[in-house]
């Protein structure tokens, strides 16, 4: 069995935990890690879980919302920590103890209940990477921080039973914000963040009849609003607005399972 819940999503901080099971054995692993240490021991206790529940972290890239107190995790509790070496290099190499595990595109990782397969993004960073989730049956995508999808990255999607994947702006609001201008094109740009409409495109592109649970993730706080992103998501899907969960920056989501199969009930799938 396979499920997932973010704890937060956002420039404010980004961690996302999936859990997979088999028979009595559990295996976790959080995906970026961009909270204090405080903070992200009480967004795993609204989850029901300690940081030493946890069996590895993934950071997808060296930013900060991202980054968070994954070294902390690594050398206090004893978790390996997974990172490509472009995003370990844009750290300015720090020490992991013996924690730090080098992660390649499109090389599974094995959590014994279920793989990750790191896939590359185009994004403003040194080497980001992204992943697929599957325990054979059920698969789990996960795509924030990309500015746009390549062909490598809709192949990862296909099949997917359930995507978190970014919906950071909407354009208007983005060129009617008061950001700088150099920020602006950054942001829209073909390496910066997913626009609601092109979040849509992609959706459009790997959707099919097994596909269950959509959330809308990273969203910016000033440049898009949960009912513009559901607005613009759902019609891709022929789905009901309220069938597109959305990450929320201070309490993520419920827990959400992952299912093989034909979709029951557009999304609303809770663990």
């Amino acid at each position: 069995m396979l499920r997932f819940k973010n704890l937060g999503s956002g420039s404010t901080g980004n961690a996302t935990v999936v859990e997979g099971r088999s028979d009595t054995q559990v295996r976790r692993l959080l995906i970026d890690c961009g909270f204090g240490i405080r903070q992200l021991q009480g967004r795993l206790a609204q989850a029901q879980l300690q940081i030493e529940d946890l069996d590895a972290v993934f950071i997808t890239h060296e930013h900060s919302d991202h980054i968070g107190c994954a070294q902390t995790v690594a050398i206090r509790y004893r978790i390996p920590v997974w990172m490509s070496q472009g995003t370990h290099a844009a750290l300015g190499q720090p020490d992991f103890g013996d924690m730090l595990r080098i992660a390649h595109d499109m090389t599974p990782i094995d959590l014994g209940t279920f793989e990750a397969r790191p896939f590359t993004v185009p994004h403003d960073a040194r080497e980001p990477l992204q992943l697929r989730c599957s325990d054979g049956a059920a698969h789990l995508g996960v795509l924030t921080d990309l500015g746009h999808a390549s062909d490598h990255v809709l192949q990862q999607l296909q099949g997917c039973h359930a995507l978190m994947i970014e919906a950071n702006h909407d354009p208007a609001m983005l060129e009617a914000s008061r950001y700088p201008l150099f920020l602006k094109r950054r942001v829209g740009g073909p390496f910066g963040h997913l626009a609601n409409r092109v979040t849509a495109d992609i959706l459009r592109a790997v959707r099919h009849p097994g596909l269950q649970t959509i959330v809308a993730a990273h969203l910016s706080s000033k440049n898009n609003a949960p009912s513009i992103a559901r607005e613009a998501l759902a019609p891709a899907l022929d789905w009901p607005v309220e069938a597109i969960h959305v990450a929320c920056p201070t309490a993520g989501t419920p827990w959400l399972s992952v299912a093989a199969g034909p979709s029951p009930g557009y999304g609303l799938i809770a663990a």
